[in-house]
């Protein structure tokens, strides 16, 4: 072997070992940044959950052949179930909202014009009541803007309308009181309106807030008629349960073996969904569709007691996609039918609707009744059950309490403002 050979022989060698070497040190790397990410992500798990919901003594290091088991404490199946996308996620971030959340109303305005609550709180917009009620009753409320953590901007255009006030005057008047609070205080030019909200579940507030356009693109809405078509952006804004209260009639229970008809609708012929749904299925002899409300006297509360007889209650969309008779649905336990395209249901991002109701699309109505047929026993008994855990968030009350409307909609507002930065 030449000179020149054994030393390319050698220099090959060096270039072996180096490469060894450096794949050594760079496993030698990966474990040891593994090990250390396992080691904080533990940290950081452990110290996320309340000590009311971890045991410390029950959670400990063991050898990596054996399961590490972290014991959470047990939910009440009455508060938590598989209803929610995340029950466990929801449980903790609902009981961080509860000791942490902060909402300041501002008090400046004309209160024949704003914040004002309907005399009575009934009727299809009461939840637009309920919720300005509420807000003022709840331990959400500061009085310290530089605690809140959201600015409830307290417009009801109600009253304006009541007075005769034409959409163009209201507008003129929300876009002058908006800017009112913009020269007032400093708190909207810091995120441009992000973290602002306000409430209105009549389509009077919404038609009256559309002409204000920062109002529109930057503040969120807490809306009933979460629709697209006017300007509904649902990573921003929040569907608004409408919610006909008082419920005529006690709650419906588990109680789905006394439920002989397959479906039911009976309503006002208002959106081009209920004129074909009444005119392809109101002879039919299994669903029970009737092209007008029922009237009064054919009996006390009869259009009420038909939710109680029914499996599945339909739910077209009306002038708008929302429909109050989702929560009466809700309520009497009858499983809701959502017929309306393109509708962002209440609590959507919370809730999973497909565990307690039918979600078709408007196309669908054509086989409606043999989509209802089609869903196994099991399964209706199952989505009958989910429909009673569901009723408490689809009802709203003076004061309100745990998990009722009002604090789902205060959940969903929770969830935004961890987006807005300032």
């Amino acid at each position: 072997m030449t000179a020149g050979k054994l030393y390319q022989q050698l220099q090959q060698q060096e270039v072996q070992q180096s490469m060894c070497s450096l794949k050594g040190s760079l496993r030698t790397l990966a474990v040891l940044t593994l090990i250390s990410f396992t080691y904080l992500s533990f940290i950081s798990l452990h110290s996320s959950y309340p000590s009311s919901f971890i045991s410390v003594s029950s959670v400990s290091l063991v050898p990596a052949t054996k399961k590490t088991t972290i014991l959470v404490k047990d939910y009440d199946d009455n508060e938590i179930s598989d209803l929610y996308h995340s029950p466990s996620v929801f449980k903790l971030n609902y009981e961080e909202m509860e000791r942490n959340f902060k909402i300041y109303i501002y008090p400046d305005g004309d209160p024949n014009t704003f914040y004002q609550t309907p005399r009575k709180l009934t009727g299809k917009y009461a939840s637009e009541g309920y919720f300005f009620q509420n807000i003022r009753e709840s331990r959400f409320q500061t009085q310290d803007p530089d605690q809140a953590h959201l600015f409830f901007i307290p417009i009801s255009c109600h009253k304006m309308r009541g007075k005769g006030t034409s959409y163009e005057n209201m507008t003129i008047i929300v876009e002058n009181y908006v800017e009112s609070l913009k020269s007032k205080y400093p708190y909207w030019n810091r995120t441009l309106g992000a973290d602002h909200f306000f409430v209105t579940c009549h389509d009077v507030g919404v038609r009256a807030t559309e002409g204000v356009p920062f109002l529109i693109k930057n503040a969120i809405r807490v809306v009933c008629s979460p629709s697209y078509d006017v300007g509904f952006i649902p990573h921003k804004d929040i569907a608004l349960p409408q919610v006909l209260q008082p419920f005529a009639l006690p709650a419906g229970g588990n109680d789905v073996e006394n439920r002989t008809t397959l479906g039911f609708w009976a309503g006002h012929r208002n959106s081009r969904i209920r004129v074909i749904l009444a005119r392809v299925w109101e002879n039919d002899t299994e669903l029970d569709i009737s092209n007008n409300r029922i009237n009064r006297a054919t009996g006390h509360l009869v259009y009420q007691k038909r939710f109680y007889g029914s499996k599945y209650c339909i739910c077209p969309g009306g002038s708008q996609v929302n429909s109050a008779r989702i929560a009466d649905s809700i309520h009497y336990g009858c499983i809701p039918v959502i017929l309306s395209n393109y509708y962002d249901l209440p609590f959507n991002d919370i809730l999973d609707w497909h565990k307690f109701s039918v979600v078709l699309k408007e196309q669908d109505v054509y086989r409606l009744k043999q989509i209802l047929k089609d869903i196994p026993d099991n399964k209706l008994v199952s989505l009958h059950k989910n429909v009673v855990k569901a009723q408490k968030h689809f009802q709203w009350n003076s004061p309100p309490v745990k998990y009722d409307a009002f604090h789902m909609v205060m959940y969903d507002l929770w969830l935004r403002h961890h987006v807005i930065k300032y």
